[in-house]
């Protein structure tokens, strides 16, 4: 499975793409990161991601988009930005039909280090380990969208399993309740 993760932003935004195998076998293949300009007009600057994401679903072709999920910050501005650039990604896989899966980042953080409360420079280390990297992805944003890809890779079929046992449980849950009602019906 290919996942291409994005660590959302207007000023940055981190671009990463991820090959899984078996396990949690994981193999590298790209990463980025967009940059527009803080001075620029807000939709050119989202366009600016909306075609960077463009093109690389289309270089990479990836099976799942995976996003850090927006989370509330003390700065609004920052929030929205983050939120708009979130939306800009779900919207160019959408018109692809590839699935998008957010993850909160201390999901991330706990899935490539073992604490949902590692710092930045703990997420690169690892990811440089785990990916087998000559040296940690620079900026940040670059570390933590390839650490998004990761943690979707490792915890994304965990997930898909739980939802499908999640909705056969509610199915036979409704089943069961229409049989007891039949029964009670023809007990009248």
């Amino acid at each position: 499975m290919r996942v291409l993760g994005v660590d959302p932003g207007l000023t940055r935004c981190g671009i990463g793409v991820v090959d899984g195998g078996h396990g949690r076998a994981v193999r590298f293949v790209a990463v980025d990161v967009v940059r527009t300009p803080a001075d620029a007009e807000l939709p050119e600057r989202l366009l600016a991601v909306s075609e960077a994401v463009d093109r690389w679903l289309d270089a990479h072709r990836p099976d799942t988009v995976a996003v850090e999920r927006v989370f509330s910050q003390h700065n609004v501005r920052t929030v929205m930005g983050t939120a708009q650039a979130s939306g800009v990604v779900a919207l160019a896989a959408a018109r692809r039909s590839l699935p998008v899966v957010f993850h909160t980042p201390s999901e991330v953080k706990a899935a490539v280090t073992g604490s949902g409360r590692a710092d930045k420079k703990q997420v690169g280390a690892m990811v440089t380990r785990i990916l087998r990297l000559a040296e940690a992805p620079r900026p940040a944003d670059a570390a933590d969208a390839l650490a998004l890809a990761i943690c979707h890779l490792w915890r994304g079929p965990v997930s898909a399993r739980l939802a499908r046992a999640q909705t056969q449980a509610a199915q036979l849950a409704r089943a069961h309740r229409a049989r007891l009602a039949a029964a009670a019906k023809r007990e009248e």
